[in-house]
Protein backbone atom coordinates (compact mmCIF):
# COMPACT_ATOMS: atom_id res chain seq x y z
CA UNK A 1 0.00 0.00 0.00
CA UNK A 2 3.05 2.50 1.22
CA UNK A 3 4.83 1.86 -2.64
CA UNK A 4 1.61 2.59 -4.61
CA UNK A 5 1.16 5.63 -2.54
CA UNK A 6 4.72 6.65 -3.16
CA UNK A 7 3.99 6.19 -6.55
CA UNK A 8 0.97 8.00 -6.90
CA UNK A 9 3.05 11.00 -4.61
CA UNK A 10 6.10 10.69 -7.83
CA UNK A 11 3.26 10.65 -10.24
CA UNK A 12 1.87 13.97 -9.02
CA UNK A 13 4.81 15.49 -8.21
CA UNK A 14 7.04 15.03 -11.71
CA UNK A 15 4.96 13.77 -14.05
CA UNK A 16 5.75 16.14 -16.23
CA UNK A 17 5.47 14.13 -19.10
CA UNK A 18 2.47 11.90 -17.77
CA UNK A 19 -0.80 12.05 -20.10
CA UNK A 20 -3.90 11.06 -18.12
CA UNK A 21 -6.25 8.92 -19.92
CA UNK A 22 -9.40 10.13 -21.60
CA UNK A 23 -12.58 9.46 -22.09
CA UNK A 24 -13.74 11.32 -25.24
CA UNK A 25 -17.34 13.43 -24.95
CA UNK A 26 -17.87 13.57 -21.66
CA UNK A 27 -19.21 17.04 -20.28
CA UNK A 28 -19.06 18.86 -23.58
CA UNK A 29 -15.32 19.77 -22.39
CA UNK A 30 -15.52 21.15 -19.07
CA UNK A 31 -12.55 22.65 -17.92
CA UNK A 32 -11.78 19.98 -16.07
CA UNK A 33 -12.09 17.56 -18.91
CA UNK A 34 -8.59 15.57 -18.94
CA UNK A 35 -6.50 15.69 -22.17
CA UNK A 36 -5.74 13.20 -24.82
CA UNK A 37 -3.91 10.24 -24.06
CA UNK A 38 -1.55 10.40 -27.34
CA UNK A 39 0.96 7.36 -28.82
CA UNK A 40 3.85 7.03 -26.60
CA UNK A 41 6.44 6.75 -30.09
CA UNK A 42 6.24 10.21 -31.67
CA UNK A 43 7.37 11.70 -34.69
CA UNK A 44 10.80 13.33 -34.27
CA UNK A 45 10.79 16.84 -33.11
CA UNK A 46 11.08 19.49 -36.04
CA UNK A 47 13.26 22.44 -36.25
CA UNK A 48 11.71 25.57 -37.21
CA UNK A 49 13.11 26.20 -40.93
CA UNK A 50 13.90 29.77 -39.77
CA UNK A 51 15.39 28.84 -36.33
CA UNK A 52 18.42 31.15 -36.10
CA UNK A 53 22.13 29.27 -35.72
CA UNK A 54 21.94 30.48 -32.14
CA UNK A 55 18.82 29.77 -30.12
CA UNK A 56 18.06 32.28 -27.17
CA UNK A 57 19.73 30.57 -24.36
CA UNK A 58 18.34 29.18 -21.29
CA UNK A 59 17.68 31.49 -18.05
CA UNK A 60 20.92 31.60 -16.50
CA UNK A 61 19.47 29.89 -13.03
CA UNK A 62 19.28 26.38 -14.85
CA UNK A 63 22.35 24.80 -14.19
CA UNK A 64 21.73 21.75 -15.15
CA UNK A 65 22.01 20.39 -18.39
CA UNK A 66 19.92 21.54 -21.17
CA UNK A 67 18.45 19.07 -23.75
CA UNK A 68 15.80 21.28 -25.74
CA UNK A 69 14.94 24.76 -25.56
CA UNK A 70 11.32 25.45 -26.31
CA UNK A 71 10.87 29.12 -27.50
CA UNK A 72 13.08 30.98 -24.61
CA UNK A 73 12.12 27.54 -21.96
CA UNK A 74 14.59 24.91 -20.83
CA UNK A 75 13.93 21.23 -20.43
CA UNK A 76 17.19 20.19 -18.35
CA UNK A 77 18.00 16.84 -18.01
CA UNK A 78 17.09 16.72 -14.56
CA UNK A 79 13.54 17.21 -16.18
CA UNK A 80 13.43 14.15 -18.52
CA UNK A 81 15.14 12.19 -15.82
CA UNK A 82 12.31 12.46 -12.95
CA UNK A 83 9.71 11.70 -15.62
CA UNK A 84 11.42 8.40 -17.15
CA UNK A 85 11.78 7.58 -13.03
CA UNK A 86 8.21 7.72 -12.51
CA UNK A 87 7.27 5.89 -16.16
CA UNK A 88 9.58 2.87 -14.74
CA UNK A 89 8.48 3.11 -11.23
CA UNK A 90 4.95 2.84 -12.45
CA UNK A 91 5.66 0.17 -15.04
CA UNK A 92 8.65 -2.05 -12.83
CA UNK A 93 6.58 -5.21 -13.43
CA UNK A 94 7.12 -4.98 -16.84
CA UNK A 95 10.38 -5.85 -18.80
CA UNK A 96 12.40 -2.62 -18.16
CA UNK A 97 13.16 -0.68 -21.53
CA UNK A 98 16.66 1.32 -21.94
CA UNK A 99 16.70 4.72 -20.79
CA UNK A 100 18.57 6.14 -24.03
CA UNK A 101 15.27 4.13 -25.87
CA UNK A 102 13.02 6.35 -23.62
CA UNK A 103 14.26 9.59 -23.81
CA UNK A 104 13.85 10.53 -27.39
CA UNK A 105 10.09 9.81 -26.95
CA UNK A 106 9.47 11.24 -23.36
CA UNK A 107 11.29 14.57 -24.64
CA UNK A 108 9.37 14.56 -28.17
CA UNK A 109 6.10 14.42 -25.36
CA UNK A 110 7.76 17.32 -22.70
CA UNK A 111 8.12 19.83 -25.85
CA UNK A 112 4.42 19.29 -26.49
CA UNK A 113 3.54 19.48 -23.33
CA UNK A 114 5.55 22.72 -23.08
CA UNK A 115 4.57 24.38 -26.03
CA UNK A 116 0.68 23.64 -24.79
CA UNK A 117 1.90 25.46 -21.84
CA UNK A 118 3.04 28.63 -23.33
CA UNK A 119 -0.07 28.64 -25.57
CA UNK A 120 -1.85 29.24 -22.61
CA UNK A 121 -0.21 31.53 -21.56
CA UNK A 122 -0.49 33.34 -24.54
CA UNK A 123 -4.10 32.75 -24.22
CA UNK A 124 -3.72 34.49 -20.85
CA UNK A 125 -5.17 31.31 -19.30
CA UNK A 126 -4.80 31.75 -15.52
CA UNK A 127 -5.41 28.87 -12.33
CA UNK A 128 -6.49 30.18 -9.31
CA UNK A 129 -4.88 28.95 -5.94
CA UNK A 130 -8.41 27.69 -5.27
CA UNK A 131 -8.71 25.64 -7.87
CA UNK A 132 -5.66 24.28 -7.62
CA UNK A 133 -5.98 23.25 -3.85
CA UNK A 134 -9.84 21.99 -4.86
CA UNK A 135 -7.89 19.56 -7.34
CA UNK A 136 -5.00 18.65 -4.89
CA UNK A 137 -7.57 17.79 -2.49
CA UNK A 138 -9.81 15.39 -4.73
CA UNK A 139 -6.14 13.72 -5.68
CA UNK A 140 -5.08 13.67 -2.12
CA UNK A 141 -9.10 11.51 -1.18
CA UNK A 142 -8.62 9.94 -4.43
CA UNK A 143 -5.00 8.61 -3.11
CA UNK A 144 -6.58 7.48 0.17
CA UNK A 145 -4.06 10.40 2.16
CA UNK A 146 -5.90 11.06 5.65
CA UNK A 147 -4.82 14.45 5.82
CA UNK A 148 -2.50 17.32 4.41
CA UNK A 149 -0.23 17.27 6.77
CA UNK A 150 0.38 13.47 6.23
CA UNK A 151 1.13 14.19 2.23
CA UNK A 152 3.36 16.97 3.17
CA UNK A 153 5.41 14.49 5.54
CA UNK A 154 5.27 11.97 2.58
CA UNK A 155 6.67 14.74 0.46
CA UNK A 156 9.28 16.04 2.63
CA UNK A 157 10.28 11.90 2.89
CA UNK A 158 10.83 11.79 -0.76
CA UNK A 159 12.75 15.31 -1.08
CA UNK A 160 9.64 16.72 -2.74
CA UNK A 161 7.88 19.90 -2.09
CA UNK A 162 4.62 21.17 -2.70
CA UNK A 163 5.39 23.48 -4.57
CA UNK A 164 6.63 21.36 -7.15
CA UNK A 165 3.13 19.34 -6.65
CA UNK A 166 1.00 22.74 -7.39
CA UNK A 167 2.88 23.78 -10.19
CA UNK A 168 2.39 20.41 -12.15
CA UNK A 169 -1.23 20.64 -11.64
CA UNK A 170 -1.83 23.65 -12.23
CA UNK A 171 0.35 23.13 -15.84
CA UNK A 172 -2.31 20.36 -16.17
CA UNK A 173 -5.14 22.54 -15.57
CA UNK A 174 -4.20 24.87 -18.09
CA UNK A 175 -2.73 22.25 -20.42
CA UNK A 176 -6.59 20.59 -20.51
CA UNK A 177 -8.03 24.13 -20.76
CA UNK A 178 -5.96 25.48 -23.74
CA UNK A 179 -6.55 22.17 -25.53
CA UNK A 180 -10.45 22.86 -25.18
CA UNK A 181 -10.04 25.83 -26.48
CA UNK A 182 -8.40 25.10 -29.61
CA UNK A 183 -9.42 21.47 -29.96
CA UNK A 184 -12.45 20.24 -28.33
CA UNK A 185 -14.60 22.94 -28.34
CA UNK A 186 -13.88 23.18 -32.43
CA UNK A 187 -14.89 19.34 -32.63
CA UNK A 188 -18.16 18.01 -33.21
CA UNK A 189 -20.24 14.97 -34.32
CA UNK A 190 -23.85 15.38 -36.47
CA UNK A 191 -26.72 13.04 -35.99
CA UNK A 192 -26.51 12.55 -40.21
CA UNK A 193 -22.51 11.36 -39.42
CA UNK A 194 -23.75 8.66 -36.76
CA UNK A 195 -26.29 7.81 -38.80
CA UNK A 196 -24.04 6.92 -41.92
CA UNK A 197 -21.50 5.06 -39.50
CA UNK A 198 -23.35 2.94 -37.76
CA UNK A 199 -25.34 2.11 -41.70
CA UNK A 200 -21.81 1.13 -43.22
CA UNK A 201 -21.02 -1.08 -40.01
CA UNK A 202 -24.13 -2.37 -38.62
CA UNK A 203 -22.92 -5.68 -39.26
CA UNK A 204 -19.80 -5.70 -37.38
CA UNK A 205 -21.57 -3.99 -34.53
CA UNK A 206 -23.88 -6.55 -34.46
CA UNK A 207 -20.97 -9.09 -34.23
CA UNK A 208 -21.55 -8.88 -30.45
CA UNK A 209 -24.69 -8.86 -29.61
CA UNK A 210 -26.57 -12.42 -28.04
CA UNK A 211 -29.54 -14.23 -28.97
CA UNK A 212 -31.44 -17.23 -27.04
CA UNK A 213 -32.82 -20.26 -29.63
CA UNK A 214 -34.30 -23.35 -28.89
CA UNK A 215 -33.48 -26.21 -31.45
CA UNK A 216 -34.78 -29.97 -32.24
CA UNK A 217 -33.29 -31.89 -35.12
CA UNK A 218 -35.05 -34.51 -37.02
CA UNK A 219 -32.69 -37.22 -38.56
CA UNK A 220 -32.86 -38.90 -41.58
CA UNK A 221 -32.99 -42.88 -40.64
CA UNK A 222 -29.46 -45.08 -41.81
CA UNK A 223 -28.46 -44.92 -45.13
CA UNK A 224 -29.95 -41.71 -45.84
CA UNK A 225 -31.56 -42.46 -49.22
CA UNK A 226 -33.98 -39.88 -50.70
CA UNK A 227 -36.94 -41.87 -48.42
CA UNK A 228 -35.30 -41.38 -45.36
CA UNK A 229 -35.06 -38.00 -46.09
CA UNK A 230 -38.55 -37.53 -47.43
CA UNK A 231 -39.64 -39.34 -44.10
CA UNK A 232 -37.11 -37.00 -42.05
CA UNK A 233 -39.01 -33.96 -43.42
CA UNK A 234 -42.49 -34.81 -43.06
CA UNK A 235 -41.59 -35.85 -39.90
CA UNK A 236 -40.54 -32.35 -38.36
CA UNK A 237 -42.99 -31.16 -40.88
CA UNK A 238 -45.60 -32.96 -37.36
CA UNK A 239 -43.55 -31.81 -35.02
CA UNK A 240 -44.19 -28.57 -36.43
CA UNK A 241 -47.72 -28.42 -36.57
CA UNK A 242 -47.56 -29.59 -32.78
CA UNK A 243 -45.65 -26.60 -32.09
CA UNK A 244 -47.67 -24.15 -33.88
CA UNK A 245 -50.74 -25.67 -32.47
CA UNK A 246 -49.31 -24.60 -28.89
CA UNK A 247 -47.57 -27.54 -28.17
CA UNK A 248 -44.32 -27.41 -25.40
CA UNK A 249 -41.31 -26.52 -27.36
CA UNK A 250 -38.71 -28.35 -24.57
CA UNK A 251 -41.36 -31.24 -24.59
CA UNK A 252 -41.30 -31.84 -28.08
CA UNK A 253 -37.61 -31.46 -28.22
CA UNK A 254 -36.54 -34.08 -25.92
CA UNK A 255 -39.54 -36.39 -27.25
CA UNK A 256 -38.24 -36.24 -30.43
CA UNK A 257 -35.22 -34.30 -31.33
CA UNK A 258 -31.69 -36.19 -31.96
CA UNK A 259 -29.22 -33.31 -30.83
CA UNK A 260 -27.33 -33.41 -28.22
CA UNK A 261 -29.35 -30.50 -26.95
CA UNK A 262 -32.45 -32.69 -26.49
CA UNK A 263 -32.73 -33.40 -22.58
CA UNK A 264 -31.97 -29.92 -21.92
CA UNK A 265 -35.34 -29.05 -24.03
CA UNK A 266 -33.54 -27.81 -26.99
CA UNK A 267 -32.06 -24.97 -25.31
CA UNK A 268 -28.96 -23.87 -27.46
CA UNK A 269 -28.72 -21.05 -24.57
CA UNK A 270 -27.25 -17.80 -25.15
CA UNK A 271 -25.00 -17.27 -28.22
CA UNK A 272 -22.86 -14.67 -29.81
CA UNK A 273 -23.95 -13.77 -32.88
CA UNK A 274 -21.02 -15.26 -35.18
CA UNK A 275 -21.09 -18.77 -32.95
CA UNK A 276 -22.98 -21.28 -35.22
CA UNK A 277 -22.34 -21.75 -38.64
CA UNK A 278 -23.48 -18.97 -40.91
CA UNK A 279 -26.59 -20.93 -42.49
CA UNK A 280 -28.00 -21.92 -39.37
CA UNK A 281 -27.55 -18.21 -37.44
CA UNK A 282 -29.36 -17.00 -40.31
CA UNK A 283 -32.36 -19.26 -39.77
CA UNK A 284 -32.53 -18.18 -36.27
CA UNK A 285 -32.12 -14.56 -36.51
CA UNK A 286 -34.61 -14.10 -39.58
CA UNK A 287 -37.80 -14.98 -36.36
CA UNK A 288 -39.02 -12.92 -34.51
CA UNK A 289 -39.30 -13.58 -30.51
CA UNK A 290 -41.09 -16.72 -30.39
CA UNK A 291 -41.43 -17.61 -33.60
CA UNK A 292 -41.14 -21.08 -34.76
CA UNK A 293 -38.77 -21.70 -37.88
CA UNK A 294 -40.06 -23.76 -41.03
CA UNK A 295 -37.86 -27.56 -40.84
CA UNK A 296 -34.57 -26.26 -42.15
CA UNK A 297 -32.38 -29.32 -44.19
CA UNK A 298 -28.82 -29.02 -43.48
CA UNK A 299 -26.22 -31.81 -43.80
CA UNK A 300 -27.18 -33.29 -40.76
CA UNK A 301 -31.18 -33.36 -41.49
CA UNK A 302 -33.66 -31.10 -40.37
CA UNK A 303 -33.86 -28.44 -38.32
CA UNK A 304 -36.59 -26.56 -36.60
CA UNK A 305 -36.03 -23.60 -34.38
CA UNK A 306 -37.53 -20.73 -32.48
CA UNK A 307 -36.11 -17.77 -31.24
CA UNK A 308 -36.40 -17.10 -27.56
CA UNK A 309 -34.84 -13.63 -27.50
CA UNK A 310 -32.42 -11.50 -29.37
CA UNK A 311 -30.52 -8.13 -28.77
CA UNK A 312 -30.79 -5.24 -31.46
CA UNK A 313 -29.76 -2.61 -32.86
CA UNK A 314 -33.22 -1.30 -31.48
CA UNK A 315 -34.58 0.43 -28.59
CA UNK A 316 -32.24 1.18 -26.16
CA UNK A 317 -29.54 -1.01 -27.51
CA UNK A 318 -29.48 1.91 -30.20
CA UNK A 319 -29.28 3.91 -28.62
CA UNK A 320 -26.16 2.82 -26.60
CA UNK A 321 -24.57 1.97 -29.99
CA UNK A 322 -25.24 5.28 -31.24
CA UNK A 323 -23.59 6.64 -27.98
CA UNK A 324 -20.43 4.96 -28.29
CA UNK A 325 -20.39 5.67 -32.47
CA UNK A 326 -20.53 9.64 -31.28
CA UNK A 327 -17.42 8.84 -29.00
CA UNK A 328 -15.31 6.80 -32.10
CA UNK A 329 -16.14 9.60 -34.08
CA UNK A 330 -15.32 12.63 -31.68
CA UNK A 331 -12.39 10.52 -31.24
CA UNK A 332 -11.27 10.12 -34.34
CA UNK A 333 -12.18 14.23 -35.34
CA UNK A 334 -10.37 14.85 -32.36
CA UNK A 335 -7.50 13.46 -32.47
CA UNK A 336 -6.95 14.80 -36.00
CA UNK A 337 -7.10 18.57 -34.95
CA UNK A 338 -5.12 17.85 -32.04
CA UNK A 339 -2.17 16.04 -34.13
CA UNK A 340 -2.76 19.42 -36.82
CA UNK A 341 -2.61 22.18 -33.80
CA UNK A 342 0.24 20.85 -32.29
CA UNK A 343 1.81 20.44 -35.67
CA UNK A 344 0.84 24.06 -36.35
CA UNK A 345 2.39 25.49 -32.95
CA UNK A 346 5.74 23.62 -33.59
CA UNK A 347 5.90 24.94 -36.92
CA UNK A 348 5.99 28.38 -35.26
CA UNK A 349 7.84 27.66 -32.42
CA UNK A 350 11.97 27.85 -32.23
CA UNK A 351 12.52 24.49 -30.55
CA UNK A 352 16.44 23.29 -30.49
CA UNK A 353 17.23 19.81 -29.66
CA UNK A 354 20.11 19.37 -27.93
CA UNK A 355 19.95 15.49 -27.06
CA UNK A 356 22.73 13.50 -28.54
CA UNK A 357 21.33 10.45 -27.46
CA UNK A 358 23.46 10.05 -24.62
CA UNK A 359 22.11 11.07 -21.15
Amino acid sequence: MRRALLASILTLALGGCAMPSWVPFVGGGSAKAPEPAKPLVTAAVPLRPTAPANPPAPDEKVTDRVLAVVNNDAITLSDLQEAIAVYQYENRDRAPAPVNELAPQFLTRMIDNRLQIQEAEREKIIIDDAEIEEELADRLTKMNVKSRADFDSMLKAQGLSIDAVKRRISDEIRRNRVVGRKVRLRVSVTEAEVTQYLEANRAKLETGLTYHARHILILPDAGASDTAWENARIRADLVRSHLLQGGDFAELAKQNSQDATARDGGDLGTLKRGELAQDIEAQILRLAPGEVSLPYRSALGYHIFRLESKDSLEGEGLGRVKAQIREILFREKFDARYDAWIKEIKQRAIIDVRLDGQL
